[in-house]
């Protein structure tokens, strides 16, 4: 028999007399009785703020751990991959709006309880999972909840990075990886395209990144938005200097979706210039995600140029390792088996 949803009490919130006021992100929603939050997952009901999306999953798959991207970690393993529902951000070039801007009660999903949950992903043989899809930061109640289900279960989420500091340190204690899109390096970028502010998504990567679970960024190139040297150059040395060199970086392409299908796919030429840029500006794993040119999604060692990793889409070859070493020159690499 299939479990019933239940009516789940969202965390970080105050009562402000008619009112909720939410602290999970920053857009700090003031939520109303019977109103919901700009992400769709938090409702008012008269007594309390309801984590409404909770264990409400509209996606389950089992990928390789490449797909989230995440390079550096366990690579060529596979991954337990769920999404549920909503999203925090407006994103005007988003791949999965089906689910991300569909209110919650609109979309088909299926009420998955935290054991029922960890029972799939064990029945599958799997000791990892991932939060993705849709926004895992607004399934904070859930991810969790699932997490002290299963301590041993391996954790990643896969975000957007708009998180207040208290939640998002919180889930860094039961995540073991992040990859955190940062979706271009203006805030008047942040504010058209997405309806965000860049830097409250700069400071969860520094937080992520301080907490020492193991991190990498997404940047999707948009040409015209996003794409130009000096953004890019920027947005490499802010990873250098605010995080580490250290940081896998992914520059992958765009295609035209949602509300912007009228934009060209991004030239591979700028994928591959913005990759020798970030070399340049002193970063040691810089790849190009979405094409299939040979070499630009290889790990090489930073030290000696050894190929330790090859990569052709989903096809990874582990060529050059010894342990987390490079085979070549011993060198320790900011990779996890």
């Amino acid at each position: 028999m299939a479990s019933i949803n239940p009516r789940k009490e969202a965390a970080y919130y105050t009562r402000e007399e008619d009112s909720y006021s939410c602290g999970l992100c920053p857009h700090r929603c003031r939520i109303p009785v019977d109103g919901y939050g700009r992400c769709g997952s938090r409702r008012g009901d008269a007594d309390i703020l309801v984590a409404y999306s909770y264990g409400k999953v509209s996606s389950i798959c089992v990928d390789p751990i490449e797909k989230k991207p995440l390079y550096n970690f366990r690579p060529r393993s596979r991954i337990f991959s769920v999404g549920g529902i909503g999203c925090n951000m407006f994103c005007k070039h988003c791949q999965n709006y089906a689910i991300s801007m569909s209110p919650s009660g609109k979309k088909r999903t299926t009420y998955e309880s935290p054991e029922e949950l960890v029972g799939l992903c064990r029945s599958e043989r799997m000791d990892a999972i991932a939060f993705t899809y849709n926004e895992p930061m607004i399934w904070y109640e859930y991810i969790m909840d699932v997490a002290e289900c299963d301590p041993d279960l391996t954790c990643v989420l896969v975000t957007n990075g708009l998180a207040e500091e208290g939640p998002l340190r919180d889930l860094c204690k039961v995540s073991s990886a992040m990859n955190i899109d940062v979706k271009g390096f203006t805030d008047g970028f942040y504010m058209k395209v997405c309806g965000a502010h860049l830097e409250d998504v700069l400071s969860s990567a520094k937080t992520v990144h301080e907490e020492k679970v193991h991190l990498e960024l997404t940047y999707l190139v948009i040409p015209g938005y996003n794409d130009s040297e000096d953004e890019l150059t920027r947005f490499s040395e802010w990873v250098r200097d605010e995080l580490s060199g250290e940081v896998p970086v992914h520059f992958t392409r765009f295609h035209p979706d949602n509300e912007l299908t009228d934009i060209q796919w991004t030239p591979v030429e700028t994928l591959m210039r913005a990759q020798d840029l970030a070399f340049e500006a002193g970063l040691s794993y810089v790849y190009v995600g979405n094409v299939l040119n040979q070499g630009a999604a290889d790990t090489y060692c930073p030290e000696c140029g050894n190929v330790v990793i090859k990569r052709l889409g989903y096809m990874v070859d582990i060529v050059g390792l010894d342990g987390t070493r490079c085979s070549n020159c011993r060198k320790a690499l900011n990779i996890i088996i």
